[in-house]
C-alpha cells in the first residue's frame, strides 16, 4: 500500500477541505514520481479535466517547470495532442521519437519542435476518467521509446492514481482541474552535493548524540562513534581543532554558533570542509541551559573546492535552476558578457543579456530543457563572438561560455546582422521581440485553423484554443451578413447579453462591436468600471471583455467577443498576439463560409443520389448510414439501397473507387441499374452480372465492389452475391456473430463476361445482417482481417433494441476519426419474424 493510500484509508471521513486537498496533492506527487521512475523519463505531468469537462488543466509537473509549458498548461479535450487523445480514447499514446511525433501530432511538433519522446495514458477508475498522465524522455533517432513493460508500469501507475482520486472524490474532495490554481511542482530527486546531519551536544559532560550523517561527515561509521565529542574532534584537521572546541565555548557564551567551518582530512589526501551551526535551547522558564547545544553539520563535500576552481578558469560558467534563472555565475562570465553578478543572478539570461535577446536563443535554452540533450549556439557578445554550450539535468542547466571566432558566411550571404537588417555594434541593445511562447501560439492556432473546414469548426477552434490560452471563460462570434451582425456561435454567454448585438447595422459605429469593426482595432475593456464608463447601457456579463474585429482582405467578416470572469490585464505582447490571431480567424472564417456554400450544393447532390427513405416490409427492419470520406467534399462513390421486389427485399451496398463528383455520378447510374434489374425479377447473380456489363458501357477505367442480398421473409432464405466486396456479417439471435466468407466474383469493371456465384443463407427470427464498405474497416497501418473481426466483435456485443442505435454504435469511432480517408456506407437489416406469402 502506498503512503497516499495509507492516508486515504486512515482519514476516510471528517478531514477538512485543506487536508483533503493536501491528500490529493500527495497522490499526484506519489504517482508522478513513480511514473518518472518506472519509465526512466526526465519529466512528467498530470492533467485533470475541468469541472465543465472542456479543458485538461495541468495539475502537477515533475522535472519540468510549469512556466516552460506556456500555453500547454490548459488544453482543450478536443485538441489534437497526445494527452487529449489519451484522455478521450482511454488508450496509451506512445511516441518513440520526434519523427513519430511530427507524423502523428503535427500541431504538437510545431509548438514544441524538439527531439523528445513521450507517452500519455489516461488517469481513470472504472468508467470515470479524471485526466491524463504524460512522461517525456530524451529521444534518439530510430529509438524504440518505452519498452512494453515500461508502458504497462506507466499505465498501472496512472490507474492507481485514478483509484486514489476516485476514493478522494467519494469523500468530498474536488478532484477536477482548477483553471485558477497553480500546478503542483515536483523536483526530481537527485543526489545532493550537500549533506545535513543533526546533533545534541552536552558541553558539560562531553557527551554528543549524532545521527548517521554527522558521523559520515566526520569520516566515521555510526558504529565507530562512541558518543564523545572528543572522538569527533580527533577527526578534525589538527589546525582546526581549536576552532572546533571554541565553537562550544562560543555557544555557551553567546547562545549560538553560525557557520563555523572546519576541515576533515580525507584518507587519500586532501580534505573536505564542513560547517557547524547550533544554538543553546531555551528552557520552559525562558532561561538558557548553557551547557546544552543542539544544531547541525553541513557537509559541503567538494562543492566549495569546485566553486573555487570555476572562479579560476578562463572560460565562463553558469548554472540555471529549473525555472531558467541564473543560480551561479563565475567571475569570467561577468567579464565576457559585460554585466555585474547582481544583475544576472536570479534572472533569466535572455532577459538581461542583449546578446541573447533574439527569441531563437531563448528557444535554445527551452530545447535543452525539454529534449534533455546538449545544445550549443553562437552569438555576438559585447566585445567578441561567444559560444554557449548548455548541458541539462533534472535540476536545471549548466552552461559554458567561451570566446569564438566570428562565423564566416557562405559565399553570397551577408554578414551576421540584426533582425532589422543592420549590423549591430558590439554590445548594442536591440528591442525585445515577441517571445517564443507567443510565436508558438500563433503557429498552433494557424495549424488548427488550417484543419478547420466549416464555419462551425472555425468557431470550435477559437473556443477550444483561444479560451484556454488566455484563461477566458466565454466567447461569441458574429458574422456580417447583408451589412448586419448575425450570431454564428457562442459558448458561455447568456442570450440576454448577446441579443442586443443581433442584427446591428454596421453603420451604427457607436456600439462596441461595430465600433471595433469600424476602427479595425481590437477593443480591450479590462475592468467593469471601464465598461460602465464607456458603455453604460451594457450589463457586466464579464469582468473583462475583449472585442476582436475580424477583417479579411480589408473587408469586415465578423467579430469575436471574449469574456473573462476575473479582471484580466493585457500586456503589450498579449494584445499583439490577439491582434495577430484575429486576422487568422478572419481569414479562416471567410474561407469556411465559402466552403459552406459549396458544400451545400454537394450535399444536395449526395442526398439526391442516396435513398431518402428505406422501405418497410413485414418481418424486416432496415436502416442505413453514409459518412463522407473527407470534410472537403461531402460526396463520394459509396452507396446503399433496399429495394422491394416480388421475391422479397433486395439489400445492396456498393463502392465506386474515389470520393468525388465523378465517383458519385457513376454510383448514381449503377444504383439505378441495380434497381431496374432487381425490380424486373432477375436472380441476384444476374443482377450483378448485368450491372457489370453496364459499367463497361459507361466507360473504361472505373472499378466497383458490390454486395447484393435478396432476402425472402416468407422462407427466411437469403441469396447472397459478392463482387470483390467485404464479407457481410451475420448476428444470430443468441448474439453469436460470424463473418460470412462466401464465394464471390471479381470487382465490377474487371472482366465484361465475369460470372458471380450465388450463395444461400438460412435465417431465423432475430438475425441481423450487416453490409458495409471498406471505409469502415480500413486504417492506414491496420490489418483488414483484424479490423473486420473487431467490427464483428462490436456487432456481437452492442445492444440490438434499436437498429438505428446499433448503426450509430458501429460508426461511433469512424465519426470521430480525423484520419478517415474513405467514405463509408452501412446497411443493417433485422429479420424479425416470418411472414405468410400472399
Amino acid at each position: 500500500m502506498s503512503s497516499t493510500e495509507s492516508k486515504l484509508g486512515a482519514h476516510p471521513f471528517g478531514t477538512t477541505s485543506a487536508e483533503r486537498a493536501a491528500e490529493r496533492d500527495d497522490a499526484l506527487v506519489d504517482a508522478l514520481l513513480k511514473a518518472v521512475e518506472v519509465t526512466e523519463a526526465h519529466a512528467g505531468s498530470v492533467f485533470l479535466v475541468s469541472g465543465d469537462g472542456s479543458t485538461l488543466v495541468l495539475a502537477a509537473a515533475a522535472g519540468m517547470p510549469p512556466s516552460l509549458m506556456g500555453g500547454w498548461r490548459r488544453i482543450s479535450v478536443s485538441s489534437p495532442v497526445p494527452v487529449a487523445e489519451a484522455f478521450g480514447t482511454g488508450r496509451t499514446v506512445h511516441l518513440a521519437d520526434a519523427e513519430e511525433t511530427v507524423r502523428r501530432f503535427p500541431q504538437l511538433a510545431v509548438a514544441m519542435p524538439y527531439p523528445f519522446g513521450s507517452a500519455s495514458v489516461p488517469v481513470a477508475a472504472g468508467q470515470e476518467t479524471f485526466g491524463a498522465m504524460a512522461v517525456v524522455w530524451a529521444a534518439q533517432p530510430g529509438g524504440q521509446g518505452l519498452s512494453k513493460a515500461q508502458r504497462r508500469h506507466l499505465r498501472t501507475t496512472a490507474n492507481h492514481l485514478g483509484t486514489s482520486l476516485a476514493r478522494l472524490r467519494a469523500h468530498g474532495t474536488d478532484t477536477g482541474g482548477d483553471l485558477g490554481s497553480d500546478p503542483v511542482e515536483i523536483p526530481i530527486p537527485a543526489v545532493s552535493a550537500v549533506r545535513v546531519g543533526l546533533f545534541d551536544w552536552d558541553v558539560s559532560t562531553g557527551l554528543l548524540a549524532a545521527d548517521a550523517t554527522v558521523c559520515a561527515a566526520f569520516g566515521l561509521a555510526p558504529d565507530e562513534f562512541d558518543g564523545q565529542a572528543a572522538t569527533l574532534a580527533a577527526q578534525v584537521h589538527p589546525a582546526d581543532r581549536p576552532a572546533f572546541r571554541a565553537a562550544a565555548r562560543t555557544a555557551v557564551k553567546e547562545g549560538r554558533i553560525l557557520a563555523r567551518c572546519v576541515r576533515i582530512p580525507e584518507a587519500g589526501g586532501g580534505h573536505r570542509t564542513i560547517e557547524l551551526w547550533g544554538r543553546v535551547p531555551a528552557t520552559d522558564g525562558g532561561e538558557q541551559a548553557r551547557s546544552h547545544l543542539v544544531g547541525g553539520v553541513l557537509d559541503l563535500g567538494t562543492g566549495m573546492a569546485a566553486v573555487g576552481a570555476l572562479e579560476r578558469l578562463a572560460d565562463g560558467f553558469f548554472a540555471l535552476d529549473r525555472e531558467g534563472r541564473v543560480s551561479y555565475a563565475n567571475h569570467r562570465l561577468m567579464r565576457l558578457v559585460h554585466v555585474r553578478r547582481g544583475e544576472l543572478v536570479g534572472r533569466r539570461p535572455w532577459e538581461v543579456l542583449p546578446c541573447l535577446a533574439d527569441p531563437a536563443f531563448e528557444d535554445c535554452f527551452r530545447a535543452a530543457q525539454v529534449s534533455h540533450q546538449p545544445v550549443s549556439f553562437l552569438t555576438q557578445g559585447p566585445h567578441e563572438w561567444l559560444v554557449f554550450s548548455l548541458r541539462p539535468d533534472a535540476q536545471g542547466l549548466t552552461g559554458w561560455v567561451a570566446p569564438a571566432a566570428q562565423p564566416v558566411p557562405a559565399e553570397g550571404e551577408p554578414a551576421a546582422a540584426a533582425p532589422d537588417g543592420s549590423v549591430p555594434a558590439p554590445g548594442a541593445a536591440t528591442p525585445t521581440p515577441t517571445r517564443p511562447s507567443a510565436l508558438y501560439r500563433v503557429l498552433e492556432m494557424t495549424s488548427a485553423l488550417t484543419e478547420a473546414v466549416t464555419a462551425r469548426e472555425v468557431c470550435d477552434v477559437v473556443a477550444d484554443q483561444l479560451l484556454p490560452a488566455f484563461g477566458g471563460h466565454r466567447v461569441a462570434i458574429y458574422v456580417v451578413r447583408e451589412r448586419q451582425l448575425r450570431l454564428l456561435a457562442q459558448r458561455g454567454y447568456h442570450d440576454s447579453f448577446l441579443d442586443r448585438f443581433e442584427g446591428t447595422p454596421l453603420q451604427h459605429t457607436w456600439g462596441p462591436v461595430t465600433g471595433a469593426l469600424a476602427s479595425g482595432a481590437p477593443l480591450f475593456i479590462e475592468t467593469p468600471e471601464e465598461l460602465s464608463r464607456a458603455y453604460p447601457e451594457l450589463e457586466a456579463a464579464s469582468k473583462t471583455l475583449v472585442l476582436l474585429p475580424l477583417i479579411a482582405s480589408s473587408r469586415p467578416v465578423g467579430a469575436c467577443i471574449l469574456g473573462f470572469d476575473d479582471v484580466h490585464t493585457f500586456p503589450g505582447e498579449e494584445r499583439n498576439l490577439l491582434t495577430a490571431l484575429s486576422g487568422l480567424i478572419a481569414q479562416a472564417l471567410e474561407r469556411a463560409r465559402l466552403y459552406d456554400a459549396e458544400s451545400a450544393l454537394a450535399r444536395g447532390l449526395q442526398n439526391a443520389l442516396l435513398p431518402h427513405q428505406l422501405p418497410t416490409m413485414p418481418g424486416i427492419e432496415v436502416t442505413g448510414r453514409y459518412l463522407p470520406a473527407t470534410a472537403w467534399m461531402e460526396i463520394g462513390g459509396d452507396w446503399y439501397d433496399a429495394i422491394p421486389t416480388d421475391h422479397g427485399i433486395a439489400l445492396v451496398v456498393g463502392d465506386v473507387e474515389g470520393h468525388n463528383v465523378a465517383a458519385a455520378s457513376t454510383m448514381g447510374q449503377l444504383r439505378s441499374a441495380v434497381r431496374a434489374f432487381a425490380t424486373a425479377g432477375h436472380r441476384p447473380s444476374e443482377v450483378i452480372a448485368g450491372t457489370n456489363r453496364l459499367l463497361f458501357d459507361l466507360g473504361p477505367g472505373q472499378l466497383v465492389s458490390c454486395c447484393y442480398i435478396l432476402l425472402d421473409p416468407t422462407t427466411a432464405v437469403a441469396h447472397v452475391v459478392r463482387a470483390g466486396h467485404c464479407p457481410p456479417l451475420l448476428r444470430r439471435p443468441d448474439g453469436t456473430t460470424e463473418v460470412l466468407e462466401l464465394p464471390g466474383g471479381p470487382l465490377l469493371g474487371i472482366e465484361r463476361t465475369a460470372e458471380y456465384p450465388q450463395s444461400e443463407l438460412n435465417l431465423s427470427p432475430g438475425c441481423i445482417l450487416a453490409l458495409y464498405t471498406d471505409g469502415l474497416i480500413e486504417t492506414r497501418d491496420g490489418d483488414i482481417a483484424v479490423n473486420i473481426d473487431r467490427l464483428r466483435s462490436q456487432l456481437a456485443h452492442a445492444g440490438t433494441d434499436s437498429l438505428d442505435d446499433l448503426a450509430d454504435t458501429l460508426l461511433r469511432d469512424a465519426r470521430h476519426s480525423a484520419n478517415r480517408t474513405d467514405d463509408i456506407a452501412l446497411l443493417l437489416t433485422a429479420y424479425t419474424h416470418a411472414t405468410i406469402d400472399g
